[in-house]
């Protein structure tokens, strides 16, 4: 649709199980806190790795979301001619309950199914961190899959990626 002029580039849509989402518009602590998990996900993968934030992940022909912060293998110029498909970690934030409902269902149901074995919430609303693993099926979820494992830790916790099991990031370091 970008291309044949229908749509900006620069619109706030995302595709997410064959329907246009617009995104919400962000407040100061929601682009903070992206800023703080680029920060710590630089930090704790290191080379080898690029932590994409606000950049678009191809999961299917029908899903094309915008995580607020991704990382997958490789250099920028890996994805020049297209978005990675495979991340090993997503992180959306969340600052309102209606992105929170969004993230955890919708949105964790669409990366569940896309096999995305690490996906985080940056809870503003509750001021923490929300850990989601191991996808199953799930005929009552949105797209067919849930995370059968979730992880709530506070701002004092923790947290270890799958793909970079020697960092420790702390929760606070994520908050605003």
């Amino acid at each position: 649709m970008i291309d044949v002029g229908v749509l900006d580039e620069d619109e706030r849509i995302e595709l997410l199980g064959g329907e246009l989402v617009v995104r919400e518009p962000q407040g100061s602590p929601h682009y903070t806190a992206i800023m703080l998990v680029d920060e710590a996900l630089r930090a704790a993968f290191g080379p080898g790795w690029l932590v994409r934030s606000q950049g678009p992940v191809a999961l299917d022909d029908d899903s094309e979301p915008e995580p607020d912060v991704s990382v997958v293998p490789g250099t920028p110029r890996d994805y020049s001619r297209e978005h990675p498909a495979r991340p090993v970690l997503v992180v959306e934030i969340a600052a309102s309950r209606s992105r929170l409902t969004l993230d955890r269902a919708h949105k964790g149901s669409l990366y569940a199914r896309a096999g995305l074995a690490d996906y985080w919430i940056v809870n503003l609303v509750e001021n923490v961190l929300e850990i989601y693993r191991t996808p199953v099926t799930d005929d009552s979820a949105p797209f067919g899959w849930r995370y059968a494992f979730r992880d709530v830790l506070n701002a004092d916790g923790s947290a270890t990626p799958l793909a970079a099991r020697h960092a420790r990031i702390v929760v606070r370091d994520l908050l605003p």
